[in-house]
């Protein structure tokens, strides 16, 4: 269904395009310079003809067609976009495909911290007054 509307979309694009070029300009009546009948070039343009009845009948049909469009496509119920795709493909129970290798003791999970951690920052050394504080107690001033 949506094809069908794009393409009838684009023949009433391309229809409406070649009337509008097919139909005469408003100042092709003005004539030569200043002469005769440049009273009547912005005045009444008298009976409509063909042309611009079919033009009026198409951009009418456009119109339509593009409102129809427009609540399709908000409307829809699948993704409308890849990103919206692969979000929807991501969803899933979180937890529950691991919970069950966990239960059937498939997976192997390690501790955190179960073996020492070298690093770049090294340790400070221990020495036999680790409790012991640098700074003096404070002094009690009994005056």
């Amino acid at each position: 269904m949506d094809i069908i509307l794009l393409v009838l979309h684009v023949m009433l694009a391309l229809g409406i395009i070649t009337l509008v070029l097919l139909q005469k300009g408003a100042g092709a009546n003005a004539g030569a310079v200043l002469g005769g009948g440049a009273g009547s070039v912005f005045g009444a343009s008298g009976s409509s003809n063909f042309l611009s009845k079919t033009t009026a009948i198409l951009a009418t049909a456009f119109f339509i067609n593009s409102l129809v469009l427009a609540y399709m496509a908000s409307n829809r119920a699948d993704p409308a976009t890849v990103i919206d795709e692969i979000e929807q493909a991501q969803q899933f129970e979180p937890g529950a495909p691991v919970m069950q290798e966990l239960e059937q003791g498939e997976v192997e999970v390690p501790m955190p911290f179960s073996e020492p951690v070298e690093g770049d920052i090294p340790m400070p050394p221990m020495d036999e007054t680790a409790g012991e504080s640098d700074v003096p107690p404070p002094a009690s001033s009994t005056e």
